[in-house]
């Protein structure tokens, strides 16, 4: 269970931030800029990178909101199934029914040569 701080300060001062440049759309700005990010969370060594926005603030706060959802995700303990048994009466009924549905079909073909 990996406990994340709620202030995206104290966040930031868990993590190692890389910065590097974006390639894409963005023109000229975005091969001059290093505007893309990468977080590195070091105590659970998840890593989330961002640089859709031609600012490097805007990709941050995607980094981060995106290093909250990924920490959730690895988080998520799904509740433990528990077995159920099908009842006595569920059981019986069923095979009412079949001996029923077999007697139906056994009255639909034709007599034998004995009879």
């Amino acid at each position: 269970m990996i406990i994340l701080p709620e202030s995206d300060e104290e966040l930031l001062g868990e993590c190692e931030i890389d910065t590097f440049r974006a390639s894409g759309p963005g023109g000229q700005h975005v091969n001059k800029t290093e505007s893309a990010v990468r977080l590195r969370h070091l105590p659970s060594g998840v890593v989330v990178t961002s640089r859709q926005e031609r600012s490097q603030r805007q990709n941050k706060m995607l980094c981060l909101q995106k290093l909250r959802e990924k920490i959730e995700r690895l988080n998520h303990r799904p509740t433990p199934r528990v077995p159920t048994r099908v009842p006595r009466a569920a059981k019986h009924r069923t095979l009412e029914e079949k001996a029923r549905r077999s007697h139906v079909k056994r009255l639909r073909s034709k007599p034998s040569a004995d009879e």
